[in-house]
């Protein structure tokens, strides 16, 4: 197989040119050209006067490729490189079962690895199955009372089941492309195997996790709903079981030497029971902001000019960051095209943004957050845990501004800018979408006074960037706290504890992973490493 990249087609052209197009660049007859696939689709919207499709392309040809490849002297064709996964030949002598500890995107995936390797793995899970998890979500948006064991946080899916499901990932890890494989093989778009921007989206999500969840029960594993962990045993720094407490209070107990901690960014009340035990976790930066919003059809025009609303083009979508002052980074986070803003606290008495689209993106608005790095030097104290506590604040804070009923404070772009308060003022073109409403007032008053500084500055200069960015009718709603975790539980060279063996944090929440794809990596290799069942010595300290 032959793999050629950048061939380019205008936008009103057909796919079905490619093979012409790669025959040329062959040298050969279209007719000998025997099969083609795309490997990967951008768009190329730096020239707003010449918007134009670049593919990466794999073809099969009629006679030697090797000998036709020899006379063709163009770096943007060779040998293509197809690589696939092999599970590991599983070298694990317990009989106990591993058990994973939730079922986000990390969690899964162990959970996939361990099945297909035969071990049977239990899984631990605090919230519900991904459909009843839905409807809890939606009586919270309705009635606004949150479940604590199972919203947008927490639930089969994790924090990502509820977003827009971007899968691009800046790991080169080869696993990657499994992940991608599977989530096909699941039910999600096959176009997420060749797109250079890949994303599922929050109505076809649940679908892809339900039929990953019985494809591992299948192979003979458990999935076990409602089941919160509240305890690992430790025994002369090994695991020796865990145990969880189902949604009537009732505890039960698992003998393992081998646990998955997937457990997410927000499960504050596990990271808080791993400290006590003593396990090492350290600080870790994280990243505070607002989400913000435009109407959709002004992204478009901004990044696709008179192309615009052209129907070969999908919702534009945007990715600045910038340096406003003092080396301190601002940049935007999950983008979510034709999206809604909701609200996503896992605790009672707190306010968390984050951002969610459908497949279709067609929503009237664009959403994004805005975020400025925090680092450990920022948070109140040394103790390991405090820019947890730190974020909690936060959070707590602005549901007391926000009037204690899950209203989120806002302010629109105009008033931020120039340090005023949107209290008493009208909305302008765009109207929110934060699905427990908003209350216009000063998010100024809520984020830390550096954190409102920069984002300022990065306003403007985004603005720079992208035509419209600072318009002044756009909304900003806070907090966005939710990321990146802001902890890290250390691990050694065997993803291990450093004083647990047969304990994996895993993950983003254990500090490891960020987004869908890292994540689910990630748990692909923890669980690899059960099946390599290493023997060490731990050193614990004295």
């Amino acid at each position: 197989m032959i793999r050629i990249q950048e061939i380019k087609l205008p936008l009103d052209a057909e796919e079905a040119e490619l093979t012409a197009r790669a025959a040329k660049v062959l040298k050969i007859s279209k007719n000998n050209v025997q099969s083609l696939s795309i490997v990967k689709k951008s768009l190329d919207c730096r020239k707003k006067e010449d918007l134009h499709f670049v593919y990466t392309v794999d073809v099969t040809v009629n006679g030697k490729e090797d000998s036709l490849l020899s006379k063709i002297h163009n770096p943007k064709v060779s040998k293509a490189k197809v690589l696939s996964y092999e599970l590991p030949e599983c070298k694990r002598q317990s009989k106990l079962r591993p058990v994973v500890v939730g079922f986000g995107p990390a969690g899964m995936f162990a959970a996939w690895v361990l099945a297909k390797a035969g071990l049977k793995p239990i899984v631990l899970e605090r919230g519900e199955d991904v459909d009843s998890r839905q409807r809890t979500v939606n009586g919270f948006f309705q009635s606004r009372k949150l479940s604590e064991h199972s919203n947008m946080q927490f639930g089969e899916g994790g924090a990502g089941a509820f977003s827009d499901g971007k899968l691009n990932t800046g790991t080169k890890d080869f696993r990657q492309r499994e992940v991608l494989r599977q989530f096909v093989l699941h039910g999600a778009p096959e176009e997420i195997l060749y797109s250079a921007k890949p994303h599922v989206g929050t109505d076809k999500l649940p679908l892809v996790v339900r039929s990953i969840r019985e494809d591992i029960k299948s192979m003979g594993g458990d999935v076990l709903f409602e089941s919160k962990l509240t305890d690992v045993m430790i025994y002369n720094g090994a695991v020796q079981g865990v145990s969880y407490e189902t949604l009537n209070g009732k505890r039960e107990d698992i003998e393992t030497d081998a646990v998955v901690l997937a457990i997410g960014h927000s499960a504050r009340d596990t990271v808080e029971m791993l400290y006590k035990k003593g396990l090492p976790i350290e600080q870790k930066p994280f990243s505070v902001g607002a989400r913000i919003e435009h109407l959709q059809e002004n992204i478009n025009k901004s990044q696709y000019g008179k192309f615009w609303n052209h129907p070969k083009l999908k919702a534009a979508d945007y990715k600045l960051s910038c340096h406003p002052y003092g080396g301190r980074g601002a940049y935007t986070f999950c983008m979510c095209p034709g999206g809604t803003v909701v609200c996503s606290p896992s605790e009672e008495g707190t306010i968390v943004t984050n951002g969610m689209s459908t497949y279709a993106r067609d929503g009237l608005n664009a959403n994004s957050a805005v975020l400025v790095g925090i680092e450990p030097k920022d948070f109140p104290s040394e103790h390991p845990l405090s820019g947890m506590y730190y974020q909690l604040e936060i959070e707590k804070k602005a549901f007391e501004m926000g009037g204690r009923d899950y209203t989120a404070p806002a302010t629109l772009v105009g008033d931020f800018l120039k340090g005023n308060s949107s209290k008493g003022h009208a909305l302008g073109s765009v109207q929110p979408t934060f699905t427990t409403g908003i209350a216009l007032g000063n998010i100024a008053d809520l984020l830390p006074h550096h954190v409102t500084e920069v984002m300022r500055d990065a306003l403007v200069k985004m603005d720079g960037m992208l035509e419209g960015f600072a318009c002044p009718d756009a909304i900003l709603t806070a907090p966005e706290t939710r990321s990146s975790s802001p902890v890290r539980i250390l691990r050694n060279e065997f993803r291990q504890s450093l004083k647990a063996n047969g304990l994996y944090p895993c993950g983003e929440g254990a500090g490891y992973a960020g987004g869908i794809v890292s994540a689910a990596v990630d748990g692909m290799k923890c669980a690899e490493m059960i099946l390599e069942d290493p023997y060490y010595d731990v050193v614990l300290e004295k």
